[in-house]
């Protein structure tokens, strides 16, 4: 019940925040409290995240490639569903391929041979469907540890909880096709991918922290550009910064 009345009251937000002349994708809802969490968030990354990025570069080339693969396709799960909702039929195709394909004759997606038979994963999550929709993404703000976000993309955060088959059977406690998992997995999932990230990302944060005048400025519009790429299905800009969001 508490669940329903959450979401009830995110989409109600979510609609008032998107119809209203005042918002727009660039104005924030609460920016001096936003700028506190992000300095937090930062001294997070530099105390506890970048070191570990740092030491998991040091893996063999062929255990870091087969995590980042393994953690790309649990994310690539979310994209089925979503990619139904968006109607895009070629996306779900793909996902869909690409996720059993990996999930068997690649060792539960340790290696990748969709993607060498021309299977293309992608990563979709329903606050992309809803800007597929043409709702706007409401104001900006930063949320601890999660990061960057705005309103339509934290409803988004919600409802893939409900989506996600990962996130069904671990953190929902369900049983998909005979297979369950549990809180632990789950998250250790989620900081694998941050790790796997932050650790090809390692020279391009640096470089931003150098040249940056407002860091804080920089990371939203980095952020708020990746979105409405990945709304658009543009590839532009993803060699480099890959899933800002996660």
């Amino acid at each position: 019940m508490a669940s329903k009345r959450i979401i009830k009251f995110l989409c109600l937000f979510l609609i008032i925040s998107s119809l209203s002349s005042k918002i727009y994708a660039a104005d924030e809802c609460f920016e001096k409290a936003s700028r506190s969490i992000f300095k937090l968030n930062m001294v997070l990354d530099n105390v506890i995240i970048e070191p570990i990025a740092k030491g998991y570069n040091k893996l063999p080339k062929s255990l870091k490639d087969g995590t980042g693969n393994f953690t790309s396709n649990i994310s690539t799960l979310l994209s089925i569903p979503t990619s139904l909702l968006q109607g895009n039929f070629n996306q779900f195709a793909h996902s869909t391929g690409s996720v059993l394909i990996n999930s068997t004759f690649g060792i539960l997606g340790f290696l990748d041979p969709a993607k060498k038979i021309g299977l293309k994963s992608s990563k979709e999550d329903f606050g992309q469907t809803l800007g597929s929709y043409g709702l706007g993404p409401g104001c900006y703000f930063v949320l601890p540890i999660l990061g960057p976000t705005t309103v339509r993309d934290t409803l988004g955060l919600v409802v893939d909880s409900y989506l996600d088959p990962f996130a069904h059977i671990t953190i929902r406690e369900k049983e998909l096709f005979n297979i369950s998992g549990n809180n632990v997995d789950y998250y250790s999932v989620k900081g694998a991918t941050a790790v796997d990230f932050r650790s090809n990302n390692i020279k391009n944060f640096d470089s931003l922290e150098k040249n940056s005048l407002d860091l804080y400025s920089s990371f939203k519009s980095i952020y708020l550009q990746d979105r409405s790429n990945k709304i658009r299905n543009s590839s532009s800009g993803q060699d480099d910064w890959g899933n800002l969001e996660n």
